[in-house]
């Protein structure tokens, strides 16, 4: 008892001399001792975000590079990969250094140029010592993109190059215009007018020069398994030559940082990733078009993702340990705090089937730092933030604004599958600590949307 006692009277021994000394201090003086305790409590918490954010490596030349099948069924030599995502930063460069100013018109934030499409639908697939679940996986994704988009066409060497020098014709044309309109620029009726970019929907191609097919990315993330060969086995089965293409990465890089590597070379006039597992109905890839049209704003962005959040009460779920559900709903619980408002009320934001619009990409994956789990989330809050976009009357004149990347929420079917690379318990916690890191590396200014 006496132990007891001489515990509970160490709180008070230590608290009542600072709390003397603070009745005989000035309160200016009290003041001002707080504001230095606020503000070393500040930095210090800056430099140790700092010091741990992640910070995603720059790719290796080898890893801008795949391999796909020849005609004959032999494997490729390793072939560049087209990159928007550079085109993209030096175009950000540039219009930042020559940005005019415009007094009286309509600010618009300029996210930089991306690339017309050349394939409709682009789906990155990250791989981590997939051999055994990629190729069912593959089979159901390629009937279906077969059926629904068909194989792209074979484009002849000359072809492409005409095709793009027919689009740095109109991108001089359209830098021309913008020299002779610097200033405010008005309307008749003196409403002022939005400066065309070309990524706010000057990407779209023309409805008779619609592109077709589509193209699979699969990201192999440093596999010691038979991956690539399954990947590439199933190219020269299927007759998938140069449609289906094989990236590696020299250092695992985690499931983030396959996709956000996989998006910097998409082509598609959408994106999905998807995880290798074939949880998901590859299918209901036709309700993430029909939301992501839904939601997509003047500027042709958006974003729709799969959910299971109509599933919490199914067999499936109920099904789940103890402890699975309840890391679930404390992650869920974490989410809704630390995130911001319309991405903490996604109920499901870390299923592996998402699609984005070509025109939101410039805005999201320029930006991505998480590489693990939860770079879901960032993608997410990147779109939230996005820059505003104008919306336009018919006769160009600026009747709003619309704040953000739009996001769709669609249930899906999905399927447990054995042979997850998840480990429950540590995953959980680093998400969380993951989360936490992000959240505040944003918030403090340690990320910014900048060019690096």
């Amino acid at each position: 008892m006496t132990l007891f006692a001489d515990a509970m009277s160490v709180p008070e021994r230590l608290i009542w001399p600072v709390y003397a000394a603070a009745k005989e201090t000035p309160i200016h003086i009290l003041f001002l001792i707080f504001n230095v305790v606020c503000a070393l409590a500040v930095i210090t918490v800056y430099i140790t975000l700092v010091l741990v954010a992640p910070k995603p490596r720059a790719p290796f030349p080898s890893e801008k590079t795949y391999l796909t099948t020849n005609p004959d069924g032999s494997v490729s030599a390793p072939r560049q990969l087209p990159c928007w995502y550079d085109r993209w930063q030096a175009e950000s460069r540039l219009s930042q250094q020559q940005r005019p100013a415009v007094p009286d018109g309509f600010p618009v934030p300029d996210a930089g140029v991306i690339e017309p499409a050349e394939v409709e639908m682009s789906v990155v697939i990250p791989a981590y010592n997939e051999e055994a679940r990629l190729a069912p996986a593959l089979e159901e994704m390629v009937e279906y993109l077969d059926r629904r988009f068909g194989r792209p066409p074979m484009q002849t060497a000359a072809a492409k190059v005409r095709e793009r020098e027919d689009w740095e014709r109109g991108r001089e044309k359209e830098k021309a215009g913008k020299e002779e309109g610097k200033g405010a620029r008005r309307s008749r009726t003196g409403t002022p007018t939005t400066p065309h970019r070309l990524v706010f929907g000057g990407n779209k191609k023309p409805a008779d020069d619609r592109v077709f097919g589509y193209e699979i990315i699969i990201v192999n993330d440093g596999s010691n398994d038979r991956t690539v060969d399954v990947a590439l086995d199933f190219s020269r089965k299927h007759g998938l030559h140069n449609v289906l293409r094989v990236v590696t990465l020299m250092k695992n890089r985690g499931k983030g940082g396959s996709v956000t590597h996989g998006f910097r070379h998409v082509r598609g006039e959408y994106a999905l990733f998807v995880d290798a597992d074939g949880a998901s109905k590859f299918s209901d890839l036709e309700k993430l078009i029909e939301g992501c049209e839904d939601v997509v704003d003047g500027s042709s962005r958006g974003v729709a993702i799969g959910s299971r959040g109509h599933l919490v009460g199914s067999e499936a779920v109920v099904k789940r340990s103890a402890l699975r559900n309840f890391l679930m709903r404390s992650f869920h619980f974490v989410l809704m705090i630390l995130t911001p408002p319309a991405t903490s009320r996604i109920r499901d934001t870390q299923c592996g089937f998402k699609l984005f619009s070509r025109a939101a990409l410039p805005h999201i994956v320029p930006y991505m730092h998480a590489e693990g789990w939860i770079f879901d989330i960032e993608m997410l809050m990147l779109a939230e933030s996005a820059p505003a976009t104008p919306v336009l009357a018919s006769d160009g004149s600026v009747i709003g604004t619309s704040y953000g990347i739009k996001v769709a929420e669609v249930p899906i079917a999905w399927h447990e599958v054995a042979g997850s690379k998840m480990n429950l318990l540590h995953d959980s916690i680093a998400m969380a600590l993951g989360l936490a890191v992000l959240r505040a590396s944003w918030m403090m200014g340690v990320y910014r949307r900048r060019l690096t």
